[in-house]
């Protein structure tokens, strides 16, 4: 008997608008589990060499995994893989909300989608079904015109969407899947490729729950988290949400400020969390079956930035890169940004950053009012920060530039121009500075889908949280300040483990490392009590754990760039991923690399 999953994976080629069903066998699952890992497996197979991000040809995949839908906090996680056209490498990118757990009630495990459609369609899964239908009456309209048609047109205000928004549909580079017009999978651009596909949204709806091999022990974990949490490094997290260290980070000198020229902004406590809470902040919301409720929704009623608490509020990095990046200390105005990111489906990292770019080529003379469509560029202008973010979505105007990034921008310019963008890979680099996080300088550099800050432990973890470090075999901590072998260790494992997290599909906000909810020894027992294997007597054999212990300390997932390519592809079919993962981490461990 399945445990966990359905065992079905929809192949959907939207150039013939044929739709097939895959039936992997049990070895498939126990190698991939989903998320980034069974991604990787689609693309690395079906993705011709060279090929152009938004090339019909380029494979693009929805990935659920062993524990979504389950009833315990963080089982409702979404990756999507495809080619990036922002950066060229892998895409890569997670979501929240109730659209994964949905998806997984629907009666699929991942949607793996080929070709282009003539004109726009949206795919309809519903109770193990799977249709195409038309979505002309949807293309150019935003994100919450769109789940208010769905609704209506299907009848049903539980149905759960995922879509591209209109940035997705213009190509704009960093466009996100956004699903309940307020939860995005953001970097890399997968947006862009969805809508180079004419694949306007995907709908889902079900009652299949997979069942779970130990449900009991399952209930047991479940109750443990909301017991918990108010002991729990995650407590303000619910509380204030990510933007609770707004100023902690500009304590610390490590606030992104003025397009990255300081880490420090005079004005970060109009942007905090405390001031949220107090002011804009209508309600917490959540996940599927989330004791946490991170999710901020904000609303403003008078003013010039009115905010419709429909499309959420903003996190801490969109307080970063609309506010102290662009020097604008208006919470609203930062609250508005945030809304039209996710009505035209834009990651709000690479679009704030690009915004700030401009406005620091703007204030050296290297951009002109004839440049940037008469908008006066200077930092703190908030109200041309919201308009330029609005340009951006449409692709109007200097918009159209932006929407190509802030490093493809500023080749149109010149090199000084190229010396104030802060990429790597052509991705732009999240709200955390790596000159007070010194791990951070390593895990940007070679992360193979650009600056990331969700693909490692962050430094301070490793002197606050020793006994969750040790379950991991890092006993030394290391000031924040330094990069020696032993943070480099550190990054490395933590690295591991997050790509374990990344494809079992665990939300990195409530199991992981070190302050999350649930720590490492959890995060093995769930999978466990899932997908837990008994014998001919009622034996349990726990087959899973043993994997996955192998999978969180050698990492299971997308990270390193050794098996990238074709030598890469024939040696991932050799090889199980925590084996070939725990060889490269011996040989770095032995210096041999």
């Amino acid at each position: 008997m399945r445990y966990g999953y359905n065992g079905r994976i929809l192949h959907v080629d939207l150039t013939s608008q044929n739709l097939e069903v895959e039936e992997p066998d049990e070895d498939f699952y126990r190698k991939y589990m989903g998320g980034s890992a069974l991604g990787l497996h689609y693309l690395l197979t079906k993705n011709p060499p060279n090929i152009d991000a938004f090339s019909p040809e380029n494979t693009f995949v929805f990935s659920l995994g062993v524990c979504t839908g389950a009833p315990i906090s963080g089982q409702s996680r979404m990756t999507t893989i495809s080619k990036s056209p922002l950066t060229g490498a892998i895409g890569d990118a997670q979501s929240g909300g109730f659209f994964p757990a949905e998806m997984k009630f629907s009666g699929f495990d991942a949607i793996v989608v080929t070709g282009c459609a003539q004109s726009p369609v949206y795919l309809w899964l519903h109770d193990g079904q799977a249709e195409l239908r038309d979505a002309n009456h949807l293309w150019g309209k935003v994100t919450g015109d769109v789940d208010r048609i769905l609704k209506t047109e299907l009848g049903d205000d539980k149905i759960e969407i995922a879509q591209c928004g209109p940035a997705g549909e213009n190509l704009n580079r960093y466009a996100c899947v956004m699903n309940m017009s307020n939860r995005a999978n953001g970097r890399t651009g997968m947006g862009a490729v969805m809508g180079s596909k004419k694949l306007k949204a995907i709908v889902v709806r079900g009652k299949n729950r997979p069942k779970i091999a130990n449900m009991a022990r399952l209930k047991k974990l479940a109750k443990w988290g909301p017991a918990n949490f108010e002991e729990s490094g995650v407590y303000t997290l619910g509380t204030l949400g990510t933007a609770g260290i707004v100023v902690s980070q500009d304590r610390a000198g490590g606030l992104p400020t003025r397009n990255w020229s300081s880490g420090t902004f005079e004005h970060c406590e109009n942007l905090d969390g405390k001031t949220m809470f107090n002011t804009i902040l209508k309600e917490r919301d959540s996940c599927y079956a989330c004791a946490v409720r991170c999710k901020r929704v904000v609303e403003v009623t008078e003013g010039p930035f009115k905010v419709d608490p429909y499309y959420g509020g903003p996190e801490y990095e969109t307080l970063a890169t609309f506010g102290s990046y662009c020097g604008v200390s208006d919470l609203a105005a930062v609250s508005l940004a945030n809304q039209l990111c996710n009505m035209y489906g834009m990651d709000t990292i690479s679009c704030g950053a690009s915004v700030a770019w401009a406005m620091d080529c703007y204030e050296q003379g290297l951009l002109t009012l004839e440049d940037t469509d008469g908008l006066e560029l200077n930092f703190g202008n908030a109200e041309a920060m919201v308009a330029l973010v609005e340009k951006i979505g449409n692709r109007d105007g200097f918009g159209d530039l932006l929407a190509e990034g802030s490093a493809r921008a500023a080749a149109r310019f010149g090199q000084e121009a190229q010396d104030l963008v802060v990429t790597v890979k052509g991705q732009e680099f999240p709200a955390h500075m790596p000159r007070v996080k010194r791990s951070l300088a390593l895990i940007y550099a070679v992360n193979p889908f650009g600056a990331d800050h969700m693909s490692h432990e962050h430094d301070p973890s490793y002197r606050d949280y020793p006994k969750r470090m040790g379950m991991l075999g890092l006993e030394d901590p290391q000031p924040d300040s330094v990069l020696n072998d032993e943070k480099v260790r550190y990054a490395l494992t933590t690295q591991y483990t997050y790509s374990y997290l990344d494809s079992a599909n665990f939300c990195q906000f409530v199991f992981g490392p070190a302050w999350q909810l649930y720590g490492p020894d959890q995060m093995v027992a769930v999978c466990a009590v899932a997908r837990e294997d008994r014998d001919e007597r009622g034996t349990s054999r726990r087959r899973h754990r043993e994997v996955d212990v192998q999978a969180l300390r050698f990492g299971v997932a997308v990270r390193p760039l050794e098996l990238a390519g074709t030598e890469g592809r024939k040696r991932r079919r050799r090889l199980g991923h925590a084996e070939a993962f725990g060889q490269q981490r011996q040989r770095l461990i032995d210096g041999q690399r």
